[in-house]
C-alpha cells in the first residue's frame, strides 16, 4: 500500500500558505534560550509580522530586535546597521546571548552576517554577550525549518566536548509550552539529568508579573546546551529532517553521541517506543504512574471507538506534525485523507506511509500546500472533521464540520499554547477533544437530540 502522493502543481500564486515565514521558527526556537534576544537582520517589518502572530497564540509580550533596514542599507549593505544594532540591544538588554536571524532582504542583498559578527567582536573586545546566527530566507523553507536551523546553530556554536556525562539531549520540536512541561515531569520521572532545547515553557507561557522583564525567565541555560556535547544520547523528535539539517545528527557526527530521531509521542505506538527507548537509554524502569495513563487510554480507546471509527478527517500543519498526527489518527480508527503541508522536505509521503500504513492506501498528501489546495481536496474528500490550526476555521465553517485546533498558531482560541499532546496524558486529552467534537456535531445535526450516550 502506498499513499497517494500530490504534489502541487507548480503555480506562480499562493492563496494563503499552509506555512509562516523562516526567521519566525527561528524566533519562537530562540526565546527558548535562557537570557537570549532574538535580533532579525532586516527591516523592521519582519519583526512586527512575527511579533504579531508569536503574541497572537502566546498571549506574552515578545521583544525582537531588528536592524532596521533602510533604502540605503538595502543598496550599500546593512553591516553598519547590524553593529549598531548588537551595541544596542547589549546596552539595553544585557542579554546572555544574542541570536542573529537573517531575513529574505538581507540575505537577498548578500549580506556576509558571519563576517560582520567576527568584525565587530574584534572591535568590541571586552566580553559582549555570545552571538550566533542562523541564515534564514523566508523564501526557502518554512517556519519549521527556521526552527530546526535556530536550534542547530546554538548547538553548533555553543556544544562542547567533554568527559561523558549520563544525560539525555531532548531536541522536542515545535510543541506547545504545556507539552514542554510534561516532557521534564516524565524526564524527572525517569531519573535522568537533561538538557531539553529549546525550553519556551516558562519563556512563552510565563506567571504574571509585578514589573515588565526586557527578557522573560527561564529558556534552556547556555551551559546546558555546552553540555550537550557530553551527553549519552539524544532524542530529536522529527519524521521528515535531512541528516544535514538535524542537530541530533550533528552532535553524531562531532562527538559520537547516538541519537534516535523519532516522531512526536502521539498515540500509544509512539508513545510506546519514545518510553521504551528511554527506559533503554537511562537504565531505569518506566515508572508505574505512565503504565497507568497507558492503560487508562488504551480503555478510552475502547469507550470512544463506536463515536469516531471510520470517521475521515483533513489534517494539516507542519511536516512533523502531521506525521505524527496521522499515525496517532489512523491508530484510533480515523482515516486521514488528506495529509498537507506547506513544507517541501520531499519526505512528509513516505514518512505519513510509515506512520500510518493500515490506511496509507486511502491518504492523499499534498506537500508544498496553501489553503487554496487543501479547500479544494477537502470538498472531493467530504471529511467528517479537520485536524489543524486556526487558518482551518474558514473552511471548517463552509463545510460545517469541527475543527480540532491543534499546532501553530492557534489565534481564535484562548489557551492554545497550553494545549497538552504528547505523551500517553496528552494523547488521552487531544483523544477526548476528538470524540466529543464528533459527539457535539452528532448532537447538533439531530433533529431531536440526545442527552445519553
Amino acid at each position: 500500500m502506498s499513499v497517494n502522493h500530490q504534489p502541487r502543481p507548480a503555480v506562480s500564486v499562493t492563496t494563503n500558505a499552509c506555512k509562516l515565514c523562516t526567521p519566525l521558527g527561528a524566533c519562537l526556537a530562540f526565546r527558548g534560550i535562557e537570557g537570549t534576544v532574538p535580533l532579525l537582520h532586516g527591516s523592521q517589518g519582519c519583526s512586527t509580522y512575527i511579533r504579531r502572530y508569536i503574541i497572537s497564540h502566546f498571549k506574552e509580550p515578545i521583544d525582537v530586535a531588528s536592524s532596521n533596514f533602510s533604502e540605503s542599507s538595502a543598496i550599500f549593505g546593512g553591516g553598519v546597521n547590524l553593529a549598531t544594532a548588537l551595541q544596542n540591544v547589549t546596552a539595553q538588554y544585557h542579554p546572555e546571548l544574542i541570536a542573529v536571524a537573517s531575513t529574505c532582504l538581507s540575505e537577498t542583498i548578500g549580506d556576509d552576517v558571519p563576517l560582520f559578527i567576527r568584525q565587530y567582536r574584534r572591535e568590541h573586545p571586552e566580553r559582549p554577550p555570545e552571538i550566533i546566527h542562523v541564515s534564514t530566507p523566508s523564501y526557502r523553507g518554512t517556519h519549521m525549518d527556521g526552527f530546526h536551523a535556530a536550534v542547530r546553530a546554538a548547538v553548533d556554536e555553543l556544544a562542547e566536548a567533554g568527559a561523558p556525562e549520563r544525560r539525555i539531549n531532548l531536541f522536542p520540536g515545535l510543541v506547545s509550552p504545556a507539552d514542554l512541561r510534561h516532557l521534564k515531569e516524565i524526564m524527572a520521572d525517569f531519573g535522568v539529568d537533561y538538557t531539553l532545547l529549546p525550553d519556551y515553557s516558562e519563556t512563552l507561557d510565563g506567571e504574571i508579573w509585578q514589573e515588565y522583564q526586557k527578557i522573560a525567565p527561564g529558556g534552556t541555560p547556555l551551559a546546558a546546551i555546552r553540555r550537550t556535547g557530553r551527553a549519552m544520547a539524544s532524542f530529536e523528535f522529527s519524521g521528515t529532517i535531512a541528516a544535514e539539517h538535524s542537530t541530533g545528527n550533528l552532535l553524531k557526527e562531532r562527538f559520537g553521541i547516538s541519537y534516535l530521531q523519532t516522531a512526536m509521542p502521539i498515540g500509544v505506538r509512539a508513545c510506546d517506543q519514545f518510553f521504551t527507548k528511554l527506559a533503554e537509554v537511562s537504565g531505569n524502569p518506566i515508572p508505574d504512574c505512565y503504565r497507568k495513563e497507558r492503560g487508562r487510554l488504551v480503555d478510552s480507546y475502547v469507550d470512544g471507538h463506536k463515536y469516531i471509527f471510520g470517521k475521515r478527517a483533513v489534517l494539516y500543519g507542519e511536516e512533523d506534525l502531521v506525521v505524527s498526527l496521522a499515525g496517532f489518527l489512523a491508530e484510533i480508527g480515523v482515516i486521514p485523507v488528506l495529509c498537507a503541508s506547506g513544507g517541501e522536505s520531499g519526505r512528509l509521503a513516505e514518512a505519513v506511509q510509515a506512520a500510518a500504513p493500515e490506511v496509507a492506501d486511502r491518504i492523499t498528501v499534498r506537500d508544498g500546500a496553501d489553503f487554496m489546495d487543501i479547500a479544494e481536496l477537502a470538498e472531493k474528500l467530504q471529511p467528517d472533521l479537520i485536524v489543524g490550526n486556526s487558518k482551518g476555521y474558514p473552511l471548517a465553517r463552509k463545510l460545517q464540520i469541527p475543527l480540532i485546533r491543534v499546532g501553530f498558531p492557534i489565534h481564535d482560541r484562548l489557551g492554545g499554547q497550553r494545549l497538552l499532546h504528547l505523551g500517553y496524558r496528552g494523547t488521552q486529552a487531544l483523544f477526548d477533544r476528538i470524540v466529543n467534537a464528533v459527539i457535539e456535531r452528532q448532537q447538533d445535526a439531530s433533529p431531536v437530540g440526545y442527552s445519553y450516550m
